[in-house]
């Protein structure tokens, strides 16, 4: 769980609490916090009360999207930060095209981890 830069915030469109989160899912807020823990969600701390806030791509109907844990360990073992995580996941990409983000969000998972495993080379 990280601050992060007016740039990352910008990039990502709307934000959920953990709370929301847990509201969507069905589930308590500890157990989103210890998905977050496990690194299968990423938290950032921001706005005035520098509350835990997760990307709102990142949550489906009533699920975390399907591919996104995958794309996450292969960024983190990339050696990936959080912030680098989020930018690289929220900038536009051509060749996809449109966001990683989205791109997850559209079931392309395939495309994303492929794309992220090229970063490694």
């Amino acid at each position: 769980m990280t601050e992060i830069d007016a740039k990352t915030d910008a990039l990502v469109p709307a934000w959920l609490t953990l709370p929301e989160i847990a509201e969507v899912l069905g589930l308590e807020v500890t157990r989103v916090r210890q998905l977050v823990k496990e690194g299968q969600l990423i938290a950032v701390r921001r706005g005035e009360n520098r509350a835990l806030h997760v990307p709102a791509a990142f949550i489906g109907e009533d699920r975390i999207v399907r591919g996104l844990t995958g794309t996450l360990t292969l960024l983190r073992d990339d050696g990936f930060s959080d912030e680098e995580m989020l930018e690289w996941l929220f900038t536009p990409d051509d060749s996809l095209p449109g966001t990683p983000a989205q791109a997850l969000r559209e079931n392309r998972g395939t495309e994303v981890k492929r794309r992220a495993q090229a970063l490694a080379v």
